[in-house]
């Protein structure tokens, strides 16, 4: 698990839940392989957050894609409809711990670690 920024936090979404969790929110566009809805221990599926189809097929969690992925998608998250359900989890992060989750094996180049810098401003 990875602190963010206060109160933002970024896990994979196959790590069992914990209590310092706060809200937990899947911010990925599909449901993670594997898991079964009933125990997925989400609290929100946050799909129109995450990366456009084309965006995500072109980055392929690409370690040397990263800053260019991070910066088309910061422009994705501008766009009003996005823009809107990031003031939303930001919101939510206002009121308390939010955890953004994701099915990537390394969140640390995810869209959910863009987005949570972005929950910082």
């Amino acid at each position: 698990m990875r602190m963010a920024s206060d109160g933002v936090r970024v896990r994979r979404v196959y790590e069992p839940a914990g209590p310092a969790d706060g809200t937990r929110v899947l911010v990925d566009r599909l449901w993670p392989r594997g898991l079964a809805k009933d125990h997925a221990q989400i609290d929100e599926w946050c799909k129109v957050v995450a990366p456009s189809t084309e965006l995500r097929s072109w980055y392929a969690h690409d370690p040397a894609r990263f800053e260019d992925f991070a910066a088309r998608y910061r422009a994705e998250l501008a766009e009003p409809e996005r823009a809107a359900a990031v003031e939303r989890l930001r919101e939510i992060a206002r009121g308390g711990v939010l955890t953004l989750l994701t099915a990537t094996r390394d969140p640390s180049i995810s869209q959910a670690a863009v987005l949570a810098e972005v929950l910082k401003h």
